[in-house]
């Protein structure tokens, strides 16, 4: 198999990701999938995602469980508003490797007014190595920087 063809292998439903961000600019291409339970942001992963030991690094786990909650927050009002981030969680329970479908399957537990609580599920190759919470505090809709 070739990672390095940006279409190599990618599940069905995903698409090119619809959001661009400097932070996640050197990881892409990423893709995204929009369900009735959330978004799933997914990657097939590569050695720039890798720490030292050629592991994928828990911040690119950790970066991409915070975008897909926040986007799931964000579908699920409508897109109408905007969320930061009040608090992450994210535990590890497995590893992945170069070559692996990364996906970060997002899930909104409950949204209101001012809060969304979200949890998502991080697997390689559906396996799951991590899994993932946060809460997101509602915040007037800004243009992106840039």
């Amino acid at each position: 198999m070739t990672v390095d063809t940006p279409t190599a292998d990618i599940p069905a439903g995903y698409e090119p990701h619809f959001r661009k961000s400097p932070l996640t600019d050197p990881w892409e291409p990423l893709y995204s999938k929009k369900t009735d339970k959330g978004v799933s942001v997914g990657l097939r992963l590569a050695r720039p995602h890798t720490n030292s030991r050629g592991l994928i690094h828990g911040g690119l786990i950790a970066a991409l469980a915070d975008a897909a909650m926040g986007y799931s927050c964000a579908q699920a009002t409508g897109w109408t508003t905007s969320f930061v981030t009040i608090s992450l969680a994210v535990d590890f329970v497995g590893s992945a490797k170069v070559g692996q479908w990364l996906a970060v399957e997002g899930d909104v537990i409950k949204t209101g007014s001012t809060i969304c609580f979200a949890q998502c599920l991080i697997k390689a190759d559906d396996v799951t190595i991590a899994r993932s919470s946060g809460t997101f505090r509602v915040v007037p809709k800004k243009e992106p920087v840039g």
